[in-house]
């Protein structure tokens, strides 16, 4: 736990599983606790999709160039670098996309933050996600998800949309169009708040009211993300499961 200039301080946890049912692991994290360029920390979670080999080089390839793109901004604004990496990361799987006939079609999902003097920025593609937890759990990240569509235009109910038949299709991904539209959302965290990022394999294993619940009941770091992985197992393990949590300290 390295502070930037005295003022930004984190502690994180990382884990990925490969779930009960996957022959392959296509989750890739990254965490950063030190300054990483002009940032002072930066945590990533991707979830590969894609044949054979294809996803899990995708969520992989997508994370590394993410963090090389981040090292080497000269830019300042969090938002502005994380823009940058993201866009980057998608010419670059699209073009390997398109040139190697084993990488047809590979995409992946990819939610960044990175937290800087008491606000976390955040960047989305696809239907992993971040949460903040304190008392409760408030998802931040909007889900790029054929049946998140569904629920917003009033077509299906939050209910029905936990065990709809499309709910792996994503509307957007890193690498399936030449540019890709990155949301972001700023939160400003109190004291004591946790944030939770992760992968479709543990939110469709485990309710959010659960993870709320299991969060709470550890007190370290790692044995909540432990607990969280080996739940969303005993749930049926259906997928992969990443998980970053992190604990900012003022």
């Amino acid at each position: 736990m390295t502070g930037h200039g005295g003022e930004t301080v984190v502690s994180a946890f990382s884990v990925t599983d490969i779930g009960r049912k996957r022959q392959l692991n296509q989750d890739f994290v990254f965490t950063c606790v030190v300054p990483l360029g002009n940032l002072p920390n930066l945590f990533v979670v991707a979830d590969g999709m894609g044949g054979h080999k294809a996803g899990d080089y995708a969520s992989k390839c997508t994370v590394e160039t993410i963090v090389e793109e981040v090292a080497k901004s000269k830019k300042k604004e969090p938002v502005q670098i994380l823009d940058d990496a993201i866009q980057y990361a998608n010419k670059l799987i699209r073009k390997k996309s398109l040139e190697d006939k084993n990488l047809d079609g590979m995409g992946t999902t990819v939610v960044a933050s990175t937290y800087v003097d008491g606000l976390l920025y955040v960047a989305n593609v696809g239907d992993s996600r971040l949460y903040v937890i304190s008392d409760t759990i408030t998802q931040i990240t909007r889900d790029h998800s054929l049946v998140e569509e569904m629920v917003r235009m009033g077509g299906i109910d939050r209910e029905s949309a936990r065990n709809h038949p499309d709910k792996n299709i994503i509307t957007r991904a890193i690498g399936a169009a030449n540019s890709v539209n990155v949301d972001f959302f700023e939160v400003t965290m109190k004291p004591g708040d946790l944030v939770l990022m992760c992968s479709d394999g543990l939110t469709n294993m485990i309710e959010d009211s659960d993870i709320l619940q299991l969060v709470k009941s550890q007190k370290e770091l790692k044995d909540k993300a432990e607990l969280l992985i080996r739940t969303a197992n005993e749930n049926g393990g259906k997928d992969n499961i990443a998980v970053i949590l992190v604990r900012p300290e003022e």
